[in-house]
């Protein structure tokens, strides 16, 4: 294998392909990027058994052959490289690939490729056409709510469910749950659902980012999707286990139905939620026309604030977990924020007060008096 490139866009795609590198397997290949060259082209790849990435690499390819090399060695080598230009070149018998740049030269020494797993093959035949913006905002709208214990592995995906002319993305840790509809202005080729890792995802979104308006690709597969934009691939296992019956988890009906300009609730959680420190939680007080946010940590200090809101009846006290609760609350980007709520050991409901359908259930916090 012998290629020439440009050094700053082998930075580039070594630095997003080495977010997928595993730091953790005892497979010395997985903290490696495969470096594929051949007459059609180049392509760096990464996984971790879980999530794999393939990219694009602009090259010329003097002879074909494919190399895994450690990762973060070299992103931290080409960071550093002189000139321009790059030459990279696979040297059998020193089981080494030489990089030069400039007057330096660099010989690093090659991982075990017989351990690097084969990639899947995307078929654009079986893909579904899906608004890449549309889908990749639905699953962050959502992301924050997936679990990050490992040990309830079906709680640490987002449920995908695409069908027609609509996409519904649900997550729960299971004290707080999120749902989120999205209207398309198309309808889909075919529908599916299916429980994908929340890492994958927000790895997804970075790549849509990065592209100019590419179309994405869903294929949906016995254990994995496969998510396509331009030449770009990523790949994802799909979690085993049935997801929450998210709809029996939300209430039939409330108590009280409150309407609060969304900015307005947003800064004064997040001023409050200043003085909740220890695990302590963040008070809502409703009386008459009225809402008190209030926090108090034993030796840090307290603080509260008020504002109006149309709350009639018996006055009613619940507490949340600030984090969760400022983290539903600036999920409403802009508008309304309607507050749902039964009593104090009841979950408290945030939606959208406009059509973006988004709702945000969250299990409260028993209250000492």
């Amino acid at each position: 294998m012998k290629i020439s490139l440009e050094r700053d866009a082998l930075f580039t795609q070594l630095q997003t392909a080495g977010r997928v590198a595993s730091t953790r397997s005892a497979i010395q290949a997985l903290a490696g990027v495969q470096l594929a060259a051949e007459s059609t082209g180049c392509e760096l790849r990464a996984t971790d058994m879980d999530v794999g990435l393939r990219v694009p690499l602009d090259a010329e390819v003097t002879r074909e052959g494919t190399v895994v090399l450690p990762a973060r060695l070299m992103l931290d080598v080409v960071r550093s490289l002189p000139g321009q230009t790059v030459t990279m070149e696979l040297r059998s018998a020193e089981q080494d690939v030489e990089v030069v740049a400039g007057n330096a030269t660099f010989h690093i020494r090659t991982l075990r490729g017989d351990d690097f797993p084969p990639f899947p093959e995307p078929d654009p035949e079986s893909a579904v056409q899906v608004p890449a913006e549309a889908f990749v905002s639905t699953a962050l709208k959502v992301a924050g709510s997936a679990s990050r214990d490992e040990t309830r592995p079906v709680l640490t995906g987002i449920l995908v469910s695409a069908s027609d002319r609509e996409l519904r993305m649900v997550a729960t840790d299971s004290y707080r749950l999120s749902v989120k509809e999205t209207a398309l202005e198309t309808a889909l080729s075919a529908g599916f659902e299916v429980n994908v890792p929340a890492r994958a995802l927000q790895e997804l979104a970075r790549l849509v980012n990065q592209a100019e308006e590419e179309p994405l690709g869903v294929s949906v597969r016995q254990n994995q999707v496969l998510f396509t934009i331009g030449r770009v691939v990523l790949s994802s296992r799909l979690i085993d286990g049935q997801f929450p019956n998210y709809r029996q988890l939300l209430p039939d009906s409330f108590e009280h139905e409150l309407r609060i300009a969304g900015s307005e609730l947003t800064e004064v959680v997040r001023r409050i939620s200043l003085l909740a420190q220890k695990n302590a939680p963040l008070r809502l007080a409703f009386a008459e026309g009225e809402l008190t946010v209030s926090a108090q940590t034993p030796d840090v200090g307290e603080a509260r604030e008020s504002l109006p809101v149309a709350f009639s009846g018996e006055p009613l006290e619940i507490g949340f977990n600030p984090e969760f609760l400022r983290a539903g609350v600036e999920a409403i980007e802009e508008g309304d924020v309607v507050l749902k709520l039964i009593s104090p050991l009841r979950p408290g409901l945030i939606e959208s007060g406009d059509e973006t359908r988004f709702r945000y259930l969250i299990m409260p916090i028993r209250l000492n008096v």
